[in-house]
């Protein structure tokens, strides 16, 4: 099972929801929903804001098969 920033615990009970930290530059999401880029790495989910996601594009489609793109 997976979890989602602001899900719940395994016990159903309702955490607080926790705000979205870019793995790269620490910036902070603004908002419930933000339009960031999700990266698995080594078995960690990691979140990138739009900025870093833009300026490392080529980095990012470069991992990616070409059938993705």
């Amino acid at each position: 099972m997976t979890s989602l920033p602001g899900g719940s615990d395994d016990a159903g009970s309702p955490t607080e929801p926790q705000p979205l930290v870019c793995a790269r530059c620490g910036t902070r999401a603004e908002g419930p929903q933000p339009t960031w880029t999700c990266s698995v790495e080594n078995g960690v989910r990691q979140y990138f804001c739009d900025t870093c996601s833009r300026e490392n594009l080529r980095a990012i489609e470069g991992r990616l098969d070409s059938a993705w793109w």
